[in-house]
């Protein structure tokens, strides 16, 4: 066989590879839906629990006072739990989003709307990881937050593990606001970022 065919056939396997190997990243398509139909049923499951809640608090005024403060207490928890559920889905649609505009392609609307919140252009893996990281920080917060207000005290440890927890969510806060604002500072400076490690 000459050389010249060799290399032909050589160059045209490779391109065929390449080409399947390049449209492999389509499969990311299945963690995108996957994505937004979990985040659409999280939304609607937390849409539902504010009807079921509304309904119940319409009785609000009627009730006896120690009915009353039942119906409070647990509307309270009620509630934060239904925010939790929201973050969530909002966590599954950024994910989603994210994983779209990595892999797939960028979305026209999202670059070329003013309404279009900055949080859903993804532009790297740790633009999309930083994002997500910031929403379940919110969500272990809210949880946090369901968890006091359901704990029982029964000595004064618990009230010491309550306020550690309690200092190291502002801990991570802090933490995650330095880091934003360092960031923003830095841009404002026109500063290049510094990845050496």
């Amino acid at each position: 066989m000459p050389p010249v065919l060799v290399v032909n056939a050589m160059k045209f396997l490779e391109s065929i590879f390449e080409g399947a190997l390049w449209n492999s990243r389509f499969v990311i398509f299945s963690a995108v839906i996957g994505s937004l139909v979990a985040g659409f049923v999280i939304f609607y499951m937390a849409t539902v629990d504010v009807y079921f809640l509304l309904q119940h608090a319409l009785h609000y005024a009627s009730l006896p006072d120690d009915a009353r403060k039942a119906l409070h207490d647990s509307t309270v928890t009620h509630i934060v739990e239904v925010v939790d559920g929201y973050l969530l889905a909002t966590v599954m649609l950024i994910f989603s989003l994210g994983l779209y505009e990595l892999f797939i392609s960028d979305i026209d609307q999202a670059q070329g709307s003013r309404a279009s919140s900055k949080i859903l252009v993804i532009s790297s893996l740790d633009d999309l990881k930083g994002r997500l990281a910031k929403v379940i920080l919110m969500i272990m917060i809210v949880t946090l937050f369901e968890e006091a207000l359901n704990m029982k005290v029964h000595s004064p440890i618990d009230l010491i593990y309550m306020g550690g927890s309690i200092a190291l969510v502002a801990l991570a806060l802090y933490f995650s606001h330095a880091a934003d604002y360092g960031a923003a500072k830095e841009e404002a400076s026109g500063e290049p970022k510094n990845h050496e490690d």
